[in-house]
């Protein structure tokens, strides 16, 4: 799989990893949907704080809230909420800080690769394994004059815990009751047909390899690899392209509580794309280490400010101002030892 911005941001900080003379390692992981930008920004941050050097490991939502609790890594990262039971097992506070939003994408291998029309409960249909063929009336209707064969469909998933799957699958808790009662939302669920693939690195090699196959991934991963995407029928009865100004459009509607766990997906509003999330990086609000604790939050507060304006051209959406501050805010609560 080619992924050529992507590669060279990764590039970037393996080199700076291998020959700074780093004076302190922060060590992460977690959600693979913010990857390419976490990359990033920790290549950047390199070149503002030269003593600090982050390690961070994409290994799913899933993996990362479960290594935050055991405290092997000093943050995690999740495109899902803690539930209330995981965040009980944590010895300490733990903070959902968001960073930025992006959009969860329907993409797919089909000849010619046409822009389809799709919208929840087709989308639904097709992973309850309902709607088997390409030429399915359920799409056939939606999209007029675009040739879709007489095969099957070839449904494609994370097998890992994922924060993709989550935003993924709370969409479509909403907008298919028949998915709730047998699939519901969570960063892993038991899939009712399909193959498994790990990361979105994983489900978008397995897609453009595998003609007749169907499923879901982070925008940018689709960008990179000119992987077409469905326009998706939002709240308000448009189909909607996934873009950052669609994201920010659901982002913009969405009512964020104090502690910052919500879900953005199927937002109203006229322009918003319906399977969007925001991603979080978990952090403890009490923080052991002198030098960590003041890194990490010094980090928080460049990641929220100039980290910030690095989100449009990797496909990602800022966080408005408005919830920007109140982010902020929230770090400089952050208790360092000392």
């Amino acid at each position: 799989m080619s992924l050529p911005k992507i590669g060279a941001i990764l590039l970037a900080g393996h080199l700076f990893g291998c020959c700074a003379l780093a004076q302190l390692t922060m060590t992460g992981a977690g959600a693979t949907f913010p990857y390419p930008i976490y990359s990033k920004w920790f290549a950047e941050y390199a070149k503002v704080d030269p003593s600090v050097r982050f390690n961070y490991q994409s290994i799913g939502s899933g993996g990362g809230q479960k290594q935050i609790i055991a405290q092997t890594v000093d943050f995690g990262a999740s495109d899902g909420p803690m539930s209330d039971a995981s965040l009980a097992k944590a010895p300490g506070k733990l903070l959902h800080i968001p960073t930025v939003a992006g959009a969860v994408v329907i993409t797919y291998n089909l000849p010619g690769n046409p822009t389809l029309k799709l919208d929840g409960p087709t989308i639904a249909g097709i992973f309850l394994s309902n709607i088997t063929k390409w030429n399915d009336p359920a799409i056939a209707g939606q999209n007029p004059g675009v040739q879709l064969p007489d095969s099957d469909i070839i449904v494609v998933h994370r097998s890992d815990g994922s924060g993709t799957t989550f935003i993924f699958t709370d969409f479509l808790s909403k907008v298919s009751p028949d998915w709730k009662s047998k699939a519901g939302a969570n960063t892993a669920i038991r899939w009712p047909t399909g193959l498994g693939a790990k990361g979105n690195e994983g489900v978008s090699g397995q897609i453009e390899q595998t003609p007749g196959t169907f499923g879901y991934i982070e925008l940018i991963y689709a960008v990179e690899n000119k992987m077409p995407v469905a326009q998706v029928k939002n709240a308000a009865g448009n189909y909607v392209s996934p873009t950052t100004d669609s994201v920010t459009a659901a982002l913009a509607s969405a009512q964020v509580p104090d502690d910052f766990r919500f879900s953005m997906t199927n937002a109203p509003g006229a322009g918003s794309y319906p399977i969007a999330g925001v991603t979080w990086l978990l952090v403890y609000q009490k923080q052991d280490s002198t030098e960590k604790g003041r890194k990490m939050v010094e980090f928080l507060k460049w990641a929220l400010t100039q980290g910030e304006e690095m989100a449009k051209p990797l496909d990602y959406a800022p966080l408005p101002q408005t919830l920007r501050d109140r982010v902020l805010k929230r770090i400089s609560e952050i208790q360092v030892a000392g």
